[in-house]
């Protein structure tokens, strides 16, 4: 007889990185960061851009996405890890009002 064995979440504390707190240069987001000629784009707004459109999410869930994902904020250019959101999903309003989509489309 099946019995369930009632299990507690992991703390965030113990949660154990994959690879032992390096990030893996195989993911698409460090290919991707490697890949883009920066120089031709303002990086304060061209990354953002990138990755809403790549993930297709709206401002507030790309900001919940950058501060979840270490890799997103690698690809930022962030020096390291941080649970705390980059910037206020209002400004992506901002930066498509300066920067129209001409910063959307990279490598398509």
């Amino acid at each position: 007889m099946y019995r369930k064995i009632e299990q507690l979440p992991t703390p965030p504390d113990n949660f154990e990185f994959p690879s032992e707190g390096k990030l893996s240069p195989d993911n698409r987001w460090v290919i991707m960061a490697n890949l883009i000629r920066w120089s031709e784009f303002e990086e304060e707004y061209a990354q953002n851009f990138i990755i809403k459109e790549k993930l297709g999410t709206s401002d507030r869930e790309t900001v919940e996405q950058i501060k979840e994902n270490p890799y997103l904020q690698y690809f930022l250019g962030l020096s390291g890890y941080s649970n705390e959101a980059p910037f206020e999903a209002s400004m992506l309003v901002h930066f498509r009002a300066r920067n129209g989509k001409t910063a959307l489309f990279l490598g398509q």
